[in-house]
């Protein structure tokens, strides 16, 4: 064939194959022209998932007559005029594409009017064919109803789910719309019957409101609030804590610059904080605002814009991972984190036992013995025991985990404190507080190497070989002392001290492969973690093993002290607070 230019019928289904894929990309790109719009209140119908009437309706600035049929043609946009708007996108939508593309492969009617105006102006597209504009009847603001979906193109068409499914795509994409943007009310109504209806939430109560209705209401009882900056980057929202979490990663929503988007430099760093607080397969849920210049980031690199591209990659992940590292270590165990020296408010007594306690240091690499010399607590029994808990005047010398009641089948650790009982695990709380030690004892000391008897040659690629060649020095702080043998073969000559009996070539590879994908590497800190974790483990308080009075406040106070000690190492929580209002509706007090 020779070459020839494309109908324009052809080139806009083409283009629809990039921006509509089912009903649900329909109504996102509606959805985000109404609020590029200004709109305040958005209403989504549909009939049969969408896949018969999708009608999106908006009370926003509207377009003039003239206006409509240009709306209509492809790359006609209002929002980008020049290569620096280009470059500065603020908008949600920038391409011009959406609205021919989905005409091209729908029915489709447009009406608009603004609001200065005594009447709206309507059109009609049938088979890329576009109506005259005609005066019409219609408040302010812009309705565009797409009917029969694909109804040109039967091959996409079978490709189609139930109804029940593509209505569950919509659904989930207005609840991200809800997140986004708190100021605009939705409303959506399914086969003639209303499914959900928000309101705009202005204030905190509202959003909160909104938050429980999107989220759950789980979610809304364990939830952290985030609210960093460092220069011109931003991250506002909020983080359930571990003990709240899910099988899927259904409750994560990340927007950068209001635009929901996913992307693998934010996945990992979120994996990052919380990689020793969650179980293995666990995911976090969490509703997550990232604000940067819009000069800083990309969002012309996917056509449905869900993926963006960040300048300054390593800068966002970095600054991502120590907010919410930071954000999980200063909410501790739930609010328990005391300003002032914990001891000072305690009785005499207490303050007395504590100051001989020794604390619970260990050197890095040294097999760590029994608890009593963690400890140093004694082994003393009987008489040792106080009768009791000592008595405080008032709650607010009450510290957060309280002073200990008593032990339970020499697992549990009973405490009272100004809110009511908290119980907590002594295996997985000492099991955090060792691990730390630990853990920040080995960042202090750096990480030494070991060298092998045997240097190991390894086979890499071209590239792979230049990225080790051009980043020794960094390798080298990561205890992996290599040099280049050939094109594509390096000779590993040291690792890591701690991590002698791994696979050092697989070790290695892993850690080229995230410098090359990420920019940094964090295996080696990742699988040294793995072994303080085991480490941590086997010298934490077993089970079964009796404690004194004075044992157990010790340990309470040193999980007060301790960041992120509201969950092992492995993502079990260490203490639960039962308050008095849950323990009187338990007894049926009051009724």
């Amino acid at each position: 064939m020779s070459i020839e230019l494309l109908p324009d019928h052809l080139i806009n289904q083409i283009a629809a194959g990039e921006v509509v894929e089912r009903p649900s990309s329909v109504v996102k790109e509606l959805v985000e022209n109404s609020l590029d719009a200004g709109a305040r209140s958005v209403k989504v119908q549909l009939e049969q998932g969408g896949k018969r009437v999708i009608r999106i309706s908006d009370d926003g600035l509207g377009m003039a007559g003239e206006e409509l049929a240009l709306a209509l043609q492809r790359h006609a946009t209002s929002k980008i005029a020049s290569q620096d708007d280009l470059e500065r996108v603020a908008t949600m939508g920038f391409r011009g594409e959406a609205l021919p593309s989905i005409a091209s492969v729908a029915r489709l009617d447009l009406s608009s009017r603004q609001p200065d105006h005594d009447h709206a102006w309507s059109v009609r597209v049938r088979r890329g064919e576009v109506s005259e504009p005609e005066p019409a009847a219609a408040p302010a603001g812009t309705c565009v109803t797409v009917e029969d979906l694909f109804y040109n193109v039967p091959a996409r068409r079978k490709f189609l789910k139930a109804e029940r499914t593509e209505f569950n795509h919509i659904d989930l994409l207005l609840r991200r719309f809800a997140l986004a943007r708190f100021d605009v009310g939705f409303e959506l109504q399914h086969n003639g019957k209303t499914v959900s209806s928000l309101p705009p939430a202005l204030d905190e109560a509202e959003q909160e409101r909104r938050l429980r209705r999107v989220m759950g209401k789980d979610f809304l009882e364990h939830v952290i609030r985030i609210d960093e900056e460092r220069g011109s980057i931003g991250l506002r929202g909020w983080v359930a804590e571990p003990r709240y979490n899910r099988a899927q990663s259904d409750r994560q929503f990340f927007f950068v610059n209001g635009r929901a988007v996913k992307d693998r430099v934010i996945a990992h760093a979120v994996r990052s904080a919380f990689r020793d607080v969650l179980y293995h397969g666990r995911h976090p849920a969490f509703v997550l605002f990232l604000q940067v210049p819009p000069e800083a980031v990309d969002v012309n690199v996917h056509p449905q814009k869900h993926e963006v591209r960040f300048r300054d990659t390593r800068m966002v992940h970095d600054f991502l991972f120590s907010s919410l590292h930071r954000a999980l270590a200063d909410a501790g165990s739930g609010a328990m984190r005391p300003g002032a020296g914990l001891a000072a408010g305690l009785p005499p007594g207490l303050a007395g036992n504590l100051a001989n306690q020794p604390g619970m240091s260990l050197p890095v690499r040294e097999q760590i013995s029994a608890y009593a010399q963690v400890l140093g607590a004694t082994e003393a029994r009987g008489s040792d025991r106080p009768a009791e808990a000592p008595a405080v005047d008032g709650d607010d010398e009450i510290p957060p985990l309280g002073f200990a009641l008593a032990q339970l089948h020499g697992v549990y650790i009973l405490s009272q404190n100004g809110n009511g009982l908290v119980m907590t695990d002594m295996h997985a709380a000492h099991e955090r507080i060792t691990y730390e030690q630990l853990q920040s004892r080995y960042l202090t000391e750096g990480i030494t190497g070991q060298r092998l008897l045997v240097p190991l040659d390894v086979r890499v690629s071209e590239a792979e070989a230049n990225l080790a060649e051009e980043r020794r020095a960094e390798l080298e702080s990561l205890g992996l002392v290599l040099d280049r043998s050939g094109p594509e073969s390096l000779v590993l000559r040291e690792v890591p001290a701690l991590l002698a009996g791994s696979d050092a070539a697989r070790l290695l590879l892993d850690v080229l492969s995230d410098m090359g994908g990420m920019g940094k590497s964090e295996r080696v800190e990742s699988e040294s973690n793995e072994i303080l974790s085991t480490m941590a483990c086997h010298g934490s308080v077993r089970a079964n093993r009796q404690l004194t009075l004075p044992e157990m406040n010790a340990l309470l106070r040193d999980m007060e002290r301790t960041e992120r000690s509201g969950h092992c190492n492995h993502g079990r929580p260490t203490w639960i607070q039962l308050d008095m209002p849950t323990l009187d509706r338990l007894f049926l007090r009051g009724r």
